[in-house]
């Protein structure tokens, strides 16, 4: 399956932002994967990128990046850049993208393929991402690539009066559900999605390794 392909695939399953859909067309899933599975990027499926991390299936990026609701002119933060496809999508969509990673060695992949493809709206910071990143807070939307716990407090006080925040939540690795927070009188209205599976968000405020 190629890319235009996969596209009209994505809009089976749900996808109706024109945004996102052009964004998946613009980033190559081929430079975020492994060598080996070059083959399967377009698959409907998670796979490895090394280090005990994942690359989520292609559908359930594009749900998530859908939930933000994104315009166009948006500061967005990403908790786990892993291969940095999600933040590579997320430079196509908003103004300025910060990405968070605490592997060193998935962080300095990621930005090399983000220099390779041009993509200059991205910063990429290695550290705890259940912190959050106050320096550059607030931020009108804020998207988690690892289950969580609950959701931590330093991220939704990152968060702009009416920002969203997409992120897994469960009270354990296996038992997770996708969830949308909108940021009111600073406290979340919370939505429930659909049941996922994510590695563990680890960290101060997240899972313990």
């Amino acid at each position: 399956m190629d890319s235009s392909t996969f596209n009209s695939y994505l809009q089976s399953t749900g996808i109706t932002d024109k945004r996102v859909l052009e964004a998946f067309l613009k980033v190559p899933r081929t430079e975020f994967v492994l060598t080996k599975d070059i083959y399967r990027a377009y698959e409907d499926i998670p796979l490895p990128i090394g280090e005990g991390q994942t690359i989520s299936q292609p559908s359930l990026v594009a749900q998530m990046t859908q939930e933000l609701k994104l315009k166009g002119n948006e500061k967005v933060l990403e908790i786990g850049t892993g291969s940095g496809y999600q933040a590579g999508l997320l430079s196509h969509l908003a103004n300025k993208v910060y990405t968070i990673e605490r592997i060193s060695s998935l962080a300095n992949h990621a930005r090399l393929i983000f220099k390779k493809l041009g993509y200059k709206n991205i910063k990429v910071v290695t550290g705890d991402g259940t912190k959050g990143l106050k320096k550059y807070a607030p931020y009108h939307a804020i998207i988690v690539t690892a289950g969580a716990r609950d959701i931590p407090q330093q991220l939704i006080k990152q968060l702009k009066k009416g920002g969203r925040i997409v992120i897994p939540v469960g009270k354990s690795p296996a038992d997770q559900i996708l969830q949308v927070g909108v940021k009111r009188h600073g406290e979340l209205k919370i939505y429930d999605i659909e049941p996922v599976k994510f590695v563990p968000l680890i960290g101060k405020f997240g899972w313990s390794k």
